[in-house]
């Protein structure tokens, strides 16, 4: 017999960044920021705790750079754009 599309894990779904953790993880991140005492403290009615993603992010291009390569590219859109610039702003006769 097959199993359903829809019952299928995909076999990243372990991985993934998940909102609610479980008891036992909770314990264990109140217990690393000394929130939580395993000899004074309850296991039930314990506090919440945000689960943030931390992602990377990307590196800003310095102002330089983005000049120095549009300048090396004679066909960059800067290039370009410039041309019908000037043409505009020049005196009509």
């Amino acid at each position: 017999m097959s199993l359903h599309r829809s019952l299928k894990t995909k076999s990243g779904a372990l991985n993934q960044h998940r909102n609610v953790l479980t008891r036992a993880e909770r314990i264990a991140k109140l217990t690393a920021e000394e929130r939580f005492d395993p000899s004074k403290n309850t296991a039930l009615g314990i506090v919440k705790v945000r689960s943030i993603k931390a992602a990377a992010g990307k590196k800003p291009k310095k102002a330089e750079e983005a000049g120095a390569e549009a300048a090396a590219k004679p066909g960059a859109k800067g290039a370009k754009a410039a041309a019908p610039a000037a043409k505009a702003a020049a005196p009509k006769k």
